[in-house]
């Protein structure tokens, strides 16, 4: 038997006003997202800001359905609309808030497993690092280099390749 030891690395930001000036408009616009989200079901809104390293911006927006769960998170919904929209190019950085008037969010919100196996297979693809920031309105910030630091056990089948 082996034990191994994972260490995980990723920078804290007590506020937006802390980050470089283009993560400050990625989050920005990440908070804009927030207007297109569909959750009347949830009441809980998710904005993402995907940025491309030719500087162009693509939103993305949480959108439930009443036939749970054939809703989609919006970190899927941005990379699903730059792979069919834009599939050649490279993601830098993606922005992800919340926000709900159930309650005050305090620590910003991760993805869940799904987003982040789908932002690990665009990692993969680009064969590049993709910049992750969690960003809380008025908070803290979470940020980490790369995506497969926040799942260091993502799926990954390189014999499906062929």
């Amino acid at each position: 038997m082996n034990t191994l030891n994972l260490t995980l690395s990723y920078q804290t930001f007590q506020n937006i006003t802390e980050l470089s000036e283009s993560d400050q408009l990625l989050c920005k616009k990440a908070e804009e997202a927030l207007a297109t989200s569909h959750s009347p079901y949830s009441n809980f809104k998710v904005g993402t800001a995907v940025l491309l390293t030719d500087n162009q911006i693509v939103l993305g927006s949480n959108q439930e359905n009443i036939a749970f769960p054939s809703g989609l998170c919006a970190e899927r919904v941005a990379l699903f609309s730059i792979g069919a929209n834009y599939p050649n190019s490279i993601i830098k950085t993606i922005a992800i808030t919340a926000f709900t008037t159930s309650f005050d969010l305090q620590n910003p919100v991760t993805s869940c497993g799904a987003c982040l196996q789908v932002m690990i297979e665009a990692e993969r693809k680009q064969k590049s690092p993709i910049e992750v920031i969690f960003y809380c309105l008025n908070g803290s910030i979470i940020k980490v280099n790369e995506v497969k630091t926040l799942l260091p056990f993502a799926f990954a089948e390189d014999r499906l390749l062929r």
